[in-house]
């Protein structure tokens, strides 16, 4: 997605992967985000969530020393 657009984009269809994708004015009531696919003829929309947390990663004791408690 560029800046300032919320519309994401999609590079094929998520049910059958052919790239014949065009913007659809049905779906959402708000108009925006529906995509059909020409080669399945399903219709679908895209929808961020959210953003994931990555874990932490901590290095492991390096051999030789002791681990304090």
């Amino acid at each position: 997605m560029s800046a300032g657009s919320s519309r994401g984009i999609p590079f094929h269809c998520p049910y059958c992967g052919d790239q014949d994708l065009r913007p659809s004015e049905e779906g959402p009531s708000d108009g925006r985000g529906a995509w059909e696919c020409r080669s399945c003829l399903r219709l679908f929309s895209l929808k961020m969530l959210g953003m994931v947390t990555r874990p932490t990663i901590t290095a492991p004791p390096t051999p030789g020393t002791e681990v304090s408690s």
